[in-house]
Formats: structure tokens, sequence, C-alpha cells
């Protein structure tokens, strides 16, 4: 089923998470277990994430560099076919511009159509780690926009190369992100909306925000994506902080601010496991908000990590 068909039939909140591919290595059965408590909430979809292949560069004694790969996930593409079989669910497989051509994106799409998928999340992705902005690769997609018009003209039998008979029309429901703080890159909160719009004019019929800590700063989003004409669902990202390192880290990556009443809890922490629990009671108190204002779905960036989730969902569904 598509997300706006599992959001328009329900007449409550829905509770939806996101997972991480494991690192090369581990096992899909470790994955399956970990989420596996989160099923109580009856989740309609889960979404995974897709990382872009990581390097190093290695340099020999003749001078010349090799490119060595440092760090590469299973594919989501197999993954989201396992949790659909194991758990009769709808997973939501991510797509990237970054580190993809347009071909090897067709081919993607051609896969998890061939397995059942009926939605996925378009996104730019960000710049490696190892590079200071954004590059698109040879062949592939600059925007976000870009990648959703690909899927959509898909859905439309229009492929790179050929036009194809009706059968073999993909019928993809695409969803995009939304930031209530502003993408980093954008100059402005205007200018953050005005390409949020050309992605729903291309096609994207719901939003899933970057996750914040703030409610008002949703709210206010919300309120300024309606004034700019976008009427497609709004799905809040909430991330339970569990960490002290993600005290820092979690501003800085994502270029958000920690609200200072949380910031008064966190301070007063002395280990992860004083963290956690601030941060499930601050996550509790945010669901219990966003669902008294009948927000679709509260999805959860969960790290493929369940327990502080189990308990927001436990206190909260």
């Amino acid at each position: 089923m598509k997300i706006t068909e599992h959001l328009a039939s329900s007449n409550k909140t829905l509770f939806s998470f996101e997972i991480l591919p494991p690192l090369k290595g581990q096992s899909l059965k470790d994955l399956m277990k970990g989420i596996e408590p989160l099923m109580e909430f009856k989740p309609p979809f889960v979404d995974v994430t897709y990382h872009r292949e990581e390097y190093i560069y290695k340099k020999h004694p003749n001078g010349l560099l090799e490119r060595i790969s440092t760090k590469k996930r299973p594919g989501t593409v197999g993954i989201c076919a396992a949790i659909m079989n194991q758990f009769k669910i709808d997973a939501v497989p991510h797509l990237l511009c970054g580190g993809f051509t347009k071909e090897e994106t067709e081919n993607a799409l051609i896969d998890l159509n061939f397995i059942g998928v009926e939605n996925v999340l378009a996104l730019r992705g960000d710049a490696p780690k190892t590079e200071g902005r954004f590059v698109a690769e040879e062949g592939g997609h600059h925007y976000a926009s870009e990648l959703v018009k690909q899927i959509v003209q898909m859905n439309n039998g229009k492929y790179l190369h050929e036009e194809t008979e009706p059968a073999f029309h993909t019928d993809f429901c695409v969803g995009v992100a939304g930031y209530p703080e502003k993408h980093f890159e954008a100059p402005s909160m205007k200018f953050d909306l005005k390409y949020l719009k050309e992605k729903v004019n291309q096609g994207a019929e719901y939003i899933v925000t970057q996750m914040f800590f703030d409610n008002a700063k949703y709210f206010k989003f919300v309120e300024d994506v309606r004034a700019a004409g976008i009427d497609v669902p709004i799905i809040p990202g909430i991330k339970p902080i569990s960490t002290i390192n993600q005290i820092t880290m979690l501003p800085r990556t994502f270029f958000l601010d920690l609200p200072d009443a949380l910031m008064d809890e966190l301070e007063k922490c002395k280990t992860n496991q004083e963290v956690k629990e601030v941060g499930i009671e601050w996550a509790i108190t945010q669901s219990k908000e966003l669902i008294a204002a009948n927000v679709p779905s509260l999805h959860f960036y969960t790290m493929s990590k369940a327990h502080s989730t189990y308990k927001i969902a436990e206190a909260v569904f």
C-alpha cells in the first residue's frame, strides 16, 4: 500500500520508523532481531536508508593514488524485500542522487518494482566526508527534484532510453525530505520552501521532516509550507538523544538547535544512561503534543536501535 493510502485510511496518528542497513560483516538476522520489538506497535511502513560508498586514497611509492572502499552497507533493495517478507509491512527505500547515475537509479527502481515495493523516499544525499560540498555523479542528478522527476517519468512509462507499454509502468508513491530548521545550504527558509515546492510540483506526494527537538519549529514549518501552497502530508521526524556525544554531534551534523529546557536537563547527566533517560522523556513529551495535534504519523530515527523508540511508543501509542 502507498504511504498516502496508509495516512488517508487511518483516523489516528500512525507509528513508523527508519533503520540503517547493517555495515558489511554484520548480519541481516541481527537487524531483524533488533527491530522486531517495534512490530508490537503495528507500523504500516519502515524506511530503509541508503548510504553512498565511502573511500580513502592510499598513496603508493610510485606516487600514484589508489582509491579503496572503506565503508559500504549491504543492499537496501534486499533488506526491503526481507522486511516485507518477514513482517508483512511496507518498506520504503531511500534513493540518493549522490553517488549514482541515472542509469543506476533506473535499475534500482526496476528491481524495487519487481519485488513489490510501492514507495520510495527521494533524497539528494550529503557530500562524502572527504569532500567539502556535494558534487553530482557524472550522469547523475544534482537535485532531489530531478530524482523525483525521473521516478514519476517511470510511473508514466518513460524510461531513459525508451517508452514502455502500460503494463511496464511503475507506480511508486514518492516522498521527500523537509527541514523545519532549514536545509543548511539554503540561504533562507523562503528559498528552502521554494525548492521543497519544486519537489512537490515534480510529483512528490508526502514530506518527512528532518529531526527536530522543538515542536514549535515543526508547527511553524507546517504553517509556512501551507502558506507556500504545498498541501501534501507532512510527517514529523523524531530522534531521541541517547548518548553524551550526541549532545554536540547532532546540532553540528544536522544543523539544528537543542532547546534550552532540554539542555538544562542534559547538562545534569553524567552517563550515557542518564542522557538516554532524558532523551526518552523529552521525546515522549514531544510525541504526546504532536499526537494531540493530529499529525499523520510519528516517524522515529532509530539508528537501528529499538530500545529508546520502544519506550517512547509504549508510553504514547
